[in-house]
């Protein structure tokens, strides 16, 4: 099958450090790579592939400080996949950038899909499911889909990491983890609280974006000279498994809908447990009493801590293995991919009858 991914230019794919929805898409080209599949990934010139790169820019917008407005430089990218669709060189097109290729290649006959990977419960997101309702849609999580039930969904396609990525290595686990990003909605505050509430030492290995700046140094870094508390800073793939598989569980204290926490799935590729308040995807990623526990407040979570040492490690890593690997998440998007290419195949013979 020739297939085209689109991804998003603000991060390589795959990105140097954070970048979730990049990080998906490489894996998931990498997998229909050596599944025998053509793929084309649209993306950053920065990024490195074993598919067919097609570079709508140099650099990462992220890193370039050049760039003002990357709507601009998406709308080029846009373009520049469907001339290539008028030249008949996709039989299927992925795209990763929300909601921006739903006019455009609605008009035109190759197959296509879009999965959706931030939050939708704003509500100018309305509108834009209402007026594009036959738009085909894939829900990271069944959570995402709830603030607009009316789009196609689909199906939901749960994130996956490569198999081998992320391991559990022998390491004697020994204080609690924060892994991502220092936001206001992940609850980084939280979860210094929970830790020192235990009094069990704390690693935060998570990125500052300038966004959120005042707020790390209002709020967060204050708690930062507790004894208990240590900030690593952003770290990389390589690093993860001996960061994860040191920990006793990684916190996930979020106050926000989040569509997919792959912080969640890193952990239990290392065996390790997750604490995670039940907001959006958590109670479906996290099962409750195996590979976690799925809590509603600060103080169910302290109690949560005293518990998960009596969770089996080893079964974690077999529950990742059995839903969370990058090849399962690809078999579900091929399987995507030929219904929807059955379900328009008389559309297309009927377009290309009239030409």
């Amino acid at each position: 099958m020739r297939i085209a991914q689109v991804a998003p230019l603000t991060e390589a794919v795959p990105p140097r450090l954070y970048g979730g929805t990049e990080r998906v898409v490489h894996w998931l080209t990498e997998e229909l790579v050596a599944l025998g599949h053509d793929v084309t990934l649209f993306a950053s010139g920065d990024s490195h592939t074993s598919a067919r790169l097609e570079a709508a820019w140099p650099k990462a917008l992220r890193l370039d400080g050049s760039v003002r407005d990357p709507n601009a430089l998406h709308m080029v990218m846009l373009e520049r996949v469907r001339r290539k669709c008028d030249n008949n060189e996709f039989d299927f097109l992925h795209f990763h950038l929300d909601y921006y290729p739903f006019s455009l290649f609605s008009r035109q006959p190759t197959p296509f899909l879009t999965t959706l990977h931030g939050r939708l419960d704003l509500p100018e997101h309305r509108p834009v499911f209402s007026t594009f309702a036959s738009i085909p849609v894939i829900s990271i999580s069944n959570a995402q889909r709830r603030p607009v039930p009316h789009a196609r969904w689909l199906r939901t396609i749960h994130h996956g990491l490569p198999e081998k990525l992320l391991t559990p290595q022998p390491i004697r686990p020994s204080y609690l983890a924060v892994l991502g990003r220092i936001a206001p909605e992940k609850g980084v505050d939280r979860a210094i609280s929970i830790a020192i509430r235990c009094g069990i030492p704390l690693k935060i290995a998570a990125k500052i974006d300038r966004a959120d700046e005042e707020y790390y140094h209002e709020r967060i870094r204050p708690m930062m000279d507790h004894p208990l508390v240590e900030y690593i800073g952003e770290i990389s793939d390589h690093e993860k498994s001996d960061f994860l598989s040191g920990a006793i569980g990684l916190m996930v204290p979020i106050d926000w809908p989040e569509p997919f926490g792959l912080v969640m799935i890193e952990a239990m590729a290392c065996g390790t447990p997750v604490i995670a308040f039940n907001r959006g995807s958590v109670p479906e990623i996290v099962d409750d009493g195996r590979t976690g526990f799925v809590v509603e407040d600060d103080t169910s979570a302290v109690a949560a801590v005293d518990r998960l040492t009596t969770l089996d490690r080893a079964s974690i890593r077999k529950e990742f293995e059995r839903r969370f690997t990058a090849r399962r998440m690809a078999l579900d998007y091929l399987k995507t991919y030929r219904e929807l290419m059955d379900e328009m195949e008389p559309h297309i013979k009927l377009v290309s009858n009239a030409d």
